[in-house]
């Protein structure tokens, strides 16, 4: 990724004359930006910790914080990571009901997961300077009465 050659701790003026920490890394250094969903990478998490069936990732899911995760969409993403190869299912009978697809994380996958984690740590830190430059001018208590 593209890093600026700037140590973290390095600071620049801003618009305001005051000197504030410098923005790391930039908005093109987090490559393809946020996920519109997080969704497919917390299911690829999921499935990193172990095989599972929709049900039991959708609960999971859920306790990650994407409370609103519903099963339409959850399946949908399934099915198309299973086109993509990152993911493989079988059917598993069930003692007490019908057989169930269980998930499976294949090796693409993995690459999948790792490469989402790589985007989502460079984008907390985007996040991180972001607030850290904010509480830096004083956020919204800042008014251009008082600049």
């Amino acid at each position: 990724m593209n890093r600026l050659a700037i140590p973290s701790a390095a600071a620049e003026t801003s618009l305001t004359g005051r000197t504030v920490p410098r923005v790391l890394p930039t908005e093109e250094d987090v490559a393809g930006g946020l996920p519109r969903s997080f969704l497919r990478p917390s299911l690829l998490l999921l499935l990193g910790e172990g095989p599972s069936h929709g049900y039991e990732l959708l609960e999971h899911a859920r306790r990650l914080g994407l409370r609103g995760a519903e099963p339409g969409g959850l399946y949908r993403s399934l099915r198309a990571m299973e086109r993509e190869g990152l993911v493989h299912s079988r059917w598993e009978r069930s003692q007490s009901g019908p057989a169930r697809r269980t998930y499976l994380l294949t090796r693409a996958g993995l690459t999948a997961l790792d490469a989402s984690a790589a985007t989502l740590s460079e984008a907390q830190r985007l996040i991180s300077s972001l607030l850290e430059r904010h509480k830096a001018f004083g956020g919204h208590r800042r008014t251009e009465s008082s600049a």
